[in-house]
């Protein structure tokens, strides 16, 4: 494979050193070029001799892939504004920045990739030291893959006392480095041991939620879980994510890597998504198994679409996502009920919400008035997120928080990381939550969570695992 030298990239810096000395302060430069095709599994793991610092996106069209290595900036906020906060830093960041882009595809240029907290006033940070309340990166070098093509974004933050030649050198090295063929390393994980924090007294905890709800403290409430897990060697991650690709379809595909620990899923719920100012969300909640056999597959689906809680706890979602869409947007479109979405282990409720964004708005307005909804918090939202603050044992950290991406077009997309682990060398804590209600049974909501946290489990060694 022929890759020649990043289009006037020398002549780019020089400019950029200049205009960053009459400013008097850093300037940012993004530079975007076609390129041959490129295997993003094999960018991400090259990536890790360059930085600890890695992001992967694959939307669940599977018609977007991107991949970040490095960091030229990052947007950190941790305040009850933190949505608008890091709005504002990337507005900021764009207004002196030099880009070179001929193409405007989606997804290149200066884009930002991370995501948020599930709750910013949740104090304890065990295991979560790595990753902020919020911490949107944009990448060094990204990946990416659209309509059919492949593109690579340069992206540096240029100091004033910065040395033209070194910091050129230093860029070109690099950027040969990650277009190098490569053989692919890494293989599934081996499980050593497996360990359920506090079942049993999570099964109180719902218990007394179901309690709490009769007494008319709240609607509903979503109480999630741990599961620990060791192995006997230090997990390898780009391995993780091509069996996740392969094998969960429908899904979107991410891995977050902040101070050498990785938090990466295969999420099927999007929160919403913006492109040339058309605004789609979803509302997915309600779950069952898929079926053994066609004919028990069927039956199941038609068993959640007909069952009273699973279709209460749909609703929910719906009305809430109307309810925040139709505050920033316009012709607004909702389907009169649910359909099904099957995935490879699961199937659920499904219920897309389609509207203009009106000019003013961002996706991070959006993402402020959805989050959490109550198919992650529970309703009414404020109340429900307290009573997880102070119920539910395990920190969520970015568990069931906003994870996703937006660029310099106002494009972006962002998803509710669910179905996810976080990976730190040879552990991973898995995470999964079920909506209780009034008549909701604390067994069968405990077998749901086990479902759900099969997808992960598979690829992480567990095939034969079950609870």
């Amino acid at each position: 494979m022929l890759h020649t030298k990043a289009p006037h990239i020398e002549e780019l810096i020089g400019e950029a050193l200049q205009k960053a000395h009459h400013l008097g302060e850093p300037l940012f430069i993004s530079i975007v070029e076609h390129i041959d095709n490129q295997d993003p599994f094999q960018f991400f793991e090259t990536g890790q001799h360059i930085d600890q610092h890695r992001s992967f996106w694959q939307s669940a069209e599977n018609d977007l892939t991107m991949v970040g290595i490095g960091k030229a900036s990052q947007l950190y906020a941790k305040s009850k504004h933190r949505f608008r906060e890091v709005q504002s830093l990337w507005k900021h960041l764009q207004e002196n920045a030099m880009q070179h882009d001929d193409y405007n595809k989606k997804g290149t240029g200066m884009v930002a990739l991370g995501g948020f907290s599930f709750d910013p006033d949740q104090e304890e940070e065990t295991p979560w030291e790595s990753f902020p309340d919020s911490q949107m990166t944009i990448p060094a070098f990204l990946l990416t893959k659209v309509d059919g093509e492949t593109y690579l974004t340069i992206n540096a933050l240029i100091f004033p006392e910065d040395h033209h030649q070194q910091i050129a050198h230093q860029i070109q090295d690099h950027r040969d480095l990650l277009l190098k063929e490569g053989k692919m390393a890494g293989s599934l994980p081996v499980i050593d041991q497996t360990f359920e924090v506090a079942p049993e007294a999570w099964k109180e905890s719902v218990k007394k939620a179901t309690e709490d709800i009769t007494a008319g403290l709240m609607e509903k409430v979503v109480l999630a879980r741990e599961l620990r897990v060791t192995f006997k060697e230090d997990v390898q991650i780009t391995a993780i994510l091509k069996a996740l690709a392969d094998t969960q379809p429908n899904s979107y595909i991410f891995c977050y890597e902040s101070e050498g620990d990785h938090f990466i899923g295969a999420t099927p719920e999007r929160l919403a998504k913006v492109e040339d100012r058309e605004l789609v969300s979803t509302c997915l909640a309600g779950t069952v198994p898929r079926g053994r056999t066609e004919q028990e597959d069927l039956k199941l689906g038609e068993e959640l679409l007909g069952d009273p809680k699973n279709r209460q706890e749909h609703q929910f979602v719906v009305e809430m996502i109307k309810e925040a869409v139709e505050a920033c947007s316009s012709q607004v479109e909702v389907p009169n009920g649910p359909v099904l979405y099957p995935l490879r282990n699961l199937q659920h409720l499904y219920t897309p919400v389609k509207a203009v964004l009106d000019q003013g708005y961002t996706l991070l307005d959006v993402i402020e008035k959805l989050h959490p909804t109550p198919a992650l918090g529970g309703m009414p939202q404020q109340v429900s997120v307290e009573y997880i603050r102070t119920h539910e044992t395990l920190n969520r950290g970015w568990y069931a928080g906003p994870i996703g991406w937006f660029d310099a077009q106002d494009n972006g997309e962002f998803a509710v990381a669910i179905r996810s682990a976080l990976i730190q060398q040879k552990e991973a804590s898995l995470f999964a939550g079920c909506g209780v209600v009034e008549d909701s049974d604390p067994e069968a909501e405990y077998a749901e969570t086990a479902v759900k946290l099969k997808p992960m489990m598979n690829v992480l060694g567990g095939s034969e695992w079950d609870m």
